[in-house]
């Protein structure tokens, strides 16, 4: 989920659970534009901070462990990445989107784009 400045989710895209998220940042990313691109250290990559340059964006990512150069990052403005977790957090408060009732993508899609909408109308 691609969210704003002020925790509204932007964009989403639905993968299987036990795909990582990082496969579709750059699709997330895509046409956006932005002065930073606050995300966790599972977005560490060379090739998504080159994605990132390319928008004329920073890159405020922690280095991930396994980063044998760690690359340095502002913490002041890391600080602000909950935010994305708090949109996480409200989606969640719809129990049809925390449980996935439904079993096909295309029904959970649609909820989560009603469930989106009702939270930039609040």
């Amino acid at each position: 989920m691609l969210a704003d400045a002020l925790g509204r989710p932007l964009r989403f895209i639905i993968t299987a659970g036990q795909v990582g998220d990082i496969t579709q940042a750059p699709a997330l990313l895509e046409g956006q534009v932005g002065n930073a691109v606050l995300a966790d250290k599972a977005y560490d990559s060379n090739a998504l901070r080159r994605i990132i340059a390319a928008m004329g964006a920073e890159a405020v990512i922690p280095s991930n462990r396994s980063r044998k150069l760690v690359i340095a990052h502002d913490e002041v403005a890391y600080r602000h990445r909950n935010r994305i977790e708090r949109c996480f957090g409200r989606m969640k408060h719809f129990r049809r989107f925390a449980t996935r009732y439904e079993r096909r993508t295309i029904h959970f899609q649609g909820f989560v784009h009603l469930a989106a909408a009702m939270m930039w109308m609040a």
